[in-house]
């Protein structure tokens, strides 16, 4: 589902953008394929990411923590994506006659994609801080405790949940009682849930992705200085930084597209931006770079868990020894 489906709504006839029209049907179809294949590849490897890592004779500690939560937040994503695909599925069906789902049914869909979504963000970034600790500063060991990283991944879900929460009640508060789904962007009450809404999105993503560059950044700067090694240890430096590679590689490729593109397609929709091209190329981009923010959460455990023989937080205790 998208922010607040108002590609769904009709443009109304005296908007800047009533003539700008753009074919997107096809994104009903598109949404059912993409996310059915996400959600059998998803359920899949984070399911063997979590059982791995339960499962693992390594002593638990603040990485595995954080790694147990994000396969945790991808896995509420995958769960979710049954509801979304129904629902696609029924827009597809009853498209022209204006029919929606219940308020209760919006309600949750947009809850479970949001804690699953920047829950995982806010995981990731998690990982990042863990790891700019134990390389660039090892001797805070305090900040890496076990009982730390518990206490932060908490307050971590306690944060995904009231944000997750908060959004579909900004709907609720705008949303008509016929169409509890939709918003229409032309109205200005409409339009002040809109903004709200999209602010909310771009600060959960924007903050994380700074501290995360931020300490990747750090890791590598630290990494690629001339030390003295032996042949295991230049080897497992280099699988190191391709892991780090790879991630940041990733992370901004699911997530950057998406919330650029959703704040061209946001500003237009809402008249703040009269521009038919941005418009057209944001509606039409729209499923596209949605589908790709969520083929995340099976990317995320092929990283981190499957990327080599040994678990990344066995090759992460090896890698910091070896700098220390």
């Amino acid at each position: 589902m998208e922010l607040w489906n108002m590609t769904d709504v009709p443009t109304k006839p005296f908007s800047p953008l009533s003539n700008c029209t753009v074919d997107t049907s096809y994104r009903f179809t598109f949404y059912q394929v993409s996310y059915s294949i996400i959600f059998l590849l998803g359920l899949a490897t984070n399911s063997l990411a979590l059982r791995r890592l339960c499962l693992s004779p390594c002593t638990i500690n603040s990485t595995a923590i954080y790694m147990i939560s994000l396969s945790a937040a991808d896995l509420f994503f995958v769960i979710s994506l049954p509801l979304r695909i129904y629902y696609y599925n029924y827009r597809a069906q009853a498209f022209s006659s204006r029919r929606e789902l219940s308020w209760t049914y919006c309600h949750l869909t947009f809850t479970l994609k949001y804690i699953s979504l920047y829950g995982g963000i806010f995981f990731l970034v998690c990982i990042a801080v863990d790891r700019y600790f134990a390389v660039v500063h090892p001797l805070a060991s305090t900040l890496r405790r076990l009982r730390v990283a518990q206490v932060v991944s908490g307050g971590i879900w306690c944060l995904v949940l009231g944000l997750s929460v908060t959004l579909p009640l900004l709907r609720f508060a705008a949303a008509q009682q016929h169409q509890p789904c939709l918003l229409d962007p032309s109205l200005q009450h409409h339009q002040t849930m809109i903004l709200a809404a999209l602010g909310l999105v771009l600060g959960s993503f924007l903050l994380p992705t700074m501290l995360l560059v931020y300490s990747y950044c750090r890791v590598l700067s630290v990494l690629r200085q001339p030390r003295h090694r032996s042949r295991s240890q230049r080897r497992i430096r280099r699988h190191t930084l391709t892991i780090i590679y790879w991630v940041l590689g990733i992370f901004l490729l699911c997530f950057l597209p998406y919330h650029i593109n959703l704040l061209g397609y946001t500003l237009t929709h809402v008249g703040l931006l009269s521009h038919c091209g941005l418009a057209k190329v944001t509606k039409a981009a729209h499923p596209i770079v949605l589908s790709l923010a969520s083929c995340n959460c099976c990317l995320n455990p092929l990283i981190y868990y499957f990327s080599s023989s040994l678990l990344t937080v066995r090759l992460y205790n090896m890698q910091t020894a070896a700098i220390m």
